[in-house]
């Protein structure tokens, strides 16, 4: 009897990672054939179709023009990813901004929104109510597109306890034990995770951006503060408590000024956006005009030569060349990539920057490692978040049956 009773669950967990490998491997290989699947996973061409075809009453996938795997042979009809089907959304909170994107199963972006918002201090409900609303406004937007949202990641500063969804500390918010999984509107109206935003940049870098061909690497998120995403064998590095990467709150200086995390002389009180733009000469706006807003003052004093932009880079680069000459050490990577404002600095900042890096580890490891610049700047976080929603769904598609 009890054998009996618990026969539909092994069947059925057995169909939902079917489909998943089925899924999985039509977005790897789009278009493809029912035949060719049949060959990638192992399954007979009947439980292909079978598959296939719970997979397209789900809005998952869909059939497209004829496809011809080899030289003999008539084409085959190719299945492809459905990309007017599921979507994910990712939301991003940063100092000065919020920002929403949407991004459908074939990871096409369908929908971005970035509000310059001043969140300093700003008490966490209001942020979070307000990134509920510009929520409410993407999930329309692409209802809009004929396409349903099937859930949502949110970007966060600071030291996320994910377990228990509560920011323990984000210091240039001004935040210290705050829950966020009860943000009012978001988490009731459709399933939300939450992670660092360095780590959802670095996984939009993994997905979207150079990530492929760059092995393990360090991304390096350039804002207000400075985070770092690891990424080893394609994931995501946390640490053991989930807080590794605060590249921004080594010391670069022990003489230097104090930092919002307590300490004195971090890395971000020296190349941060805001010490950058001060040591410009140039005037710290909250918020600027959007995430780029003042950094595009601070490109042009360095376009035009100015000495005090020139020399506030310069030993912005120098500093975080020496971080990252101790993260190389460290952990070995294969490349460093600079993301966010670093990628609009990047032609001014990054010689400065390899200068100081080929004077440390290059002795121990016989080089080190090339430092990219990130194509994506400052939308990788919220990039990576909806990607993270699009590759649950991916692994999962029993989700939307």
């Amino acid at each position: 009897m009890t054998k009996s009773a618990n026969a539909p669950v092994r069947h059925a967990t057995m169909r939902e990672r079917n489909l998943a490998v089925v899924l999985e491997h039509v977005a790897r290989h789009q278009p493809v054939t029912r035949a060719r699947l049949a060959e990638l996973t192992g399954f007979t061409k009947t439980t292909v179709s079978n598959l296939v075809s719970l997979l397209e009453g789900a809005g998952l996938v869909r059939d497209g023009a004829p496809v011809r795997e080899g030289e003999r042979g008539r084409p085959g009809v190719g299945v492809s990813v459905h990309g007017d089907g599921a979507a994910g959304l990712g939301l991003e909170v940063n100092v000065d901004y919020l920002a929403a994107c949407v991004l459908d199963l074939a990871k096409q972006v369908r929908y971005r929104h970035v509000v310059s918002s001043d969140n300093r201090g700003r008490e966490p409900g209001a942020v979070l109510a307000a990134l509920s609303a510009l929520a409410g406004e993407a999930i329309a937007a692409a209802a809009g597109q004929g396409l349903t949202v099937a859930g949502a990641a949110v970007a966060l500063p600071g030291l996320l306890d994910r377990e228990n969804g509560v920011v323990r500390h984000a210091p240039n918010l001004g935040w210290t034990d705050v829950p966020v999984t009860g943000a009012p509107g978001l988490a009731t109206a459709l399933p939300a995770e939450y992670d660092n935003e360095a780590n959802l940049a670095a996984l939009g870098e993994l997905w979207f951006g150079g990530g492929a061909r760059f092995g393990d690497f360090v991304h390096v998120s350039g804002e207000i503060g400075i985070g770092a995403g690891i990424v080893v064998d394609g994931r995501v590095f946390r640490g053991a408590h989930g807080f590794a990467g605060e590249l921004g709150h080594l010391v670069a200086d022990p003489s230097g000024p104090a930092c919002s995390c307590g300490g004195r002389g971090c890395l971000e009180q020296i190349a941060g956006q805001e010490a950058m733009l001060r040591a410009a000469g140039l005037p710290v706006t909250r918020p600027a005009a959007g995430p780029e807003g003042s950094v595009g003052s601070l490109v042009d004093r360095l376009s035009g030569g100015d000495a005090a932009a020139l020399d506030a880079v310069a030993r912005a680069g120098r500093a975080l060349g020496g971080a990252l000459a101790s993260a190389v050490n460290l952990i070995d990577p294969d490349t460093i990539v600079l993301g966010g404002v670093f990628s609009s600095l990047a032609a001014w900042i990054r010689p400065p920057l390899e200068g100081v890096l080929a004077e440390g580890p290059g002795s121990l490891r016989r080089g080190v490692p090339p430092v990219e610049v990130s194509g994506l700047a400052e939308g990788a976080a919220v990039l990576g978040a909806a990607g993270l929603v699009v590759e649950r769904v991916i692994a999962d598609p029993a989700l939307l049956l």
